[in-house]
């Protein structure tokens, strides 16, 4: 009788440990917040990074951005269609939004289109919260080109954000401005002719530049898409460090 007795309180004890152990689990860790850059079509992409949205030369139809909450910024890069479209700013919800623009692009916003427009050119940064933006030139070399998009008027851009240095290139070609960054993380660019470079070039400033990744975007011209098979090929022979990341620019293109 004492025996079972005393097994019951050893069996109880045990059991008692085990539950208080379990209350005491170390609670599940909180997933942090990952910067997520959505591509849109050709020029267009959405950062999105804790409650922030950033929507990257926006045009289009609305309904491709249903599945974002309204812009904190806009950030344009330059002039042309492609880039600026009124249609599209005038269809999203921009009460709330900043919109920060080459001078060359803000003359062309009609009043009251945003909350707040704000005047970024070549050579200036500002910062927005977690968000750091650096204006880079974006122009054309070749004489050919040049009528394409001159020096000064729009804009590249270098994001820090999420501790990551993140560079869209705008419309240009291998400019020094570009082969001298620094420590870029990811970096999208350009390649079409005849508006921008080729991927030869494009290859070229990658591998001075030497971004950990880099995606082709922006590769549609008169001509088709870009050879961005051939472009990835050119940088892993030049430095097989620097990964190539293709993303679906194109969803609609056969």
């Amino acid at each position: 009788m004492k025996k079972n007795i005393f097994l019951l309180l050893l069996i109880t004890i045990v059991s008692i440990s085990c539950k208080s152990k379990e209350k005491k689990a170390a609670p599940a860790q909180k997933k942090e917040a990952q910067l997520i850059i959505t591509p849109i079509e050709h020029a267009t992409a959405v950062l999105t990074y804790k409650d922030v949205t950033i929507f990257i030369d926006p045009t289009g139809n609305a309904a491709a951005f249903a599945n974002f909450s309204a812009p904190n910024y806009v950030f344009i890069t330059d002039i042309h269609g492609d880039h600026l479209n009124v249609k599209t700013l005038e269809s999203l919800d921009l009460s709330k939004t900043t919109i920060v623009a080459p001078k060359a692009v803000t003359d062309k916003l009609p009043e009251g289109i945003a909350k707040e427009i704000i005047i970024i050119n070549n050579g200036e940064e500002k910062t927005f919260g977690v968000l750091k933006a650096e204006a880079i030139p974006m122009y054309n070399l070749r004489k050919e080109a040049l009528k394409f998009h001159t020096k000064g008027r729009g804009n590249g851009y270098v994001f820090t954000i999420d501790n990551q240095r993140i560079y869209f290139s705008g419309d240009t070609e291998d400019i020094p401005e570009m082969r001298a960054l620094k420590n870029i993380d990811k970096a999208f660019v350009c390649m079409n002719l005849p508006y921008t470079m080729t991927v030869e070039s494009a290859a070229d400033a990658v591998l001075e530049f030497k971004p950990k990744e880099v995606f082709p975007y922006h590769y549609r011209g008169t001509g088709g898409l870009s050879d961005v098979a051939k472009f990835k090929s050119l940088v892993n022979l030049g430095n097989p460090n620097i990964k190539v990341v293709q993303l679906n620019w194109y969803p609609n293109q056969k």
